[in-house]
Parts: structure tokens; sequence; C-alpha cells
């Protein structure tokens, strides 16, 4: 039976996971979706890197689930707003996580779905699940090959990546 924090985790797996699929349009970073993402964080949006901007968006949506904010003591929806990520570096959640006293955990820990996950190569994404010395993510701004960069990313996908790539992960819900 899963725990009240793991089935309020699991629907940001599923937030993340419904995005699967989105691509990059007109351009390199670019297209409406990717500017939707790019909203969630401080910077106006542009052509930039936005891997962390589709986590912040995730995060912003799964804050709008009353369960989500009583869960972690938010009083209403401006709450849950100041006190949600939108940071648009993938380093900066680490920060971020240490500033709201969240857990953060190396890649010697074990993962759980709806983790956010920092990787060494300065990229994010969210846990969907775990496999032996693998992990399942969503990633924003990746590709079908795993590559993270403002070039070669170009959407939204579901990947499996091995653990030693893991700088750390952040848990939203112990």
């Amino acid at each position: 039976m899963p725990s009240p924090s793991e089935l309020l985790l699991s629907k940001l797996v599923t937030i993340a996971s419904k995005e699967v699929g989105v691509r990059e349009t007109g351009g390199n970073n670019r297209g409406a979706r990717v500017e939707e993402y790019q909203q969630a964080t401080w910077l106006n949006p542009a052509p930039w890197p936005w891997c962390a901007a589709f986590t912040s968006w995730c995060l912003r949506k799964w804050l709008q689930e009353p369960q989500v904010m009583a869960a972690l003591k938010l009083r209403d929806n401006v709450a849950a707003q100041e006190w949600r990520c939108r940071d648009a570096s993938a380093f900066g959640w680490e920060k971020w996580a240490r500033a709201r006293k969240l857990p953060v955990l190396d890649e010697a820990q074990p993962a759980r779905p709806g983790d956010i996950v920092i990787f060494d190569f300065s990229h994010i994404g969210i846990v969907t699940g775990k496999s032996g010395k693998s992990i399942m993510t969503v990633e924003g701004n990746t590709n079908g090959k795993g590559e993270r960069d403002s070039v070669s990313g170009d959407g939204v996908w579901a990947k499996t990546r091995k653990v030693e790539l893991v700088k750390c992960y952040v848990r939203l819900l112990p």
C-alpha cells in the first residue's frame, strides 16, 4: 500500500509523464510550450536551455493540488508559489532545497519516484523509477540519445540514466 507521500508524489510523476513528446518548434530552445515552461522561472522566455524550467513548471502545476499544499503546510496558492523553486539552472535547485530544509541526498541513496534529480552535467529531471544502477526519469531539453545541451536537446523525454551521473536528489516529501 503506497504511503500518503508516495501517492502525492505520483501526481508529480504523472504531470511530468504527460509532457513526454513535447518538442521544440521554430528553432533551438524555442516554441510555445518551451516558453510556457520557461515562464515558471524567474527568467523571461528566450532561447535558453530549459531543463530546469520544465521541472519548475511541473512543480508549479503539482502545487496546485490542495492535498500537496496541505502536506507541505502551505496555507494558500500565494504561499505555494513563494515556496517553489523558480531557478532556471539545474544546480540552483540544490541551493533552493537546502534553503527550504528539504532532504538533499547523494547518488548513493536510493531514488524514489517524485524525487528531483540533479545530474553532474548541469541537468535536472524528475525520477519516475529505479532499476538496479539506473534511474528512470522525465526530463526537458534532452533528446532520444540522452544528451543535454542548448544545441541537441529537443524536447521532453522519458530517460533511463546511470546513477553514477547523479549529483544529488531533492526529496520533496518524506
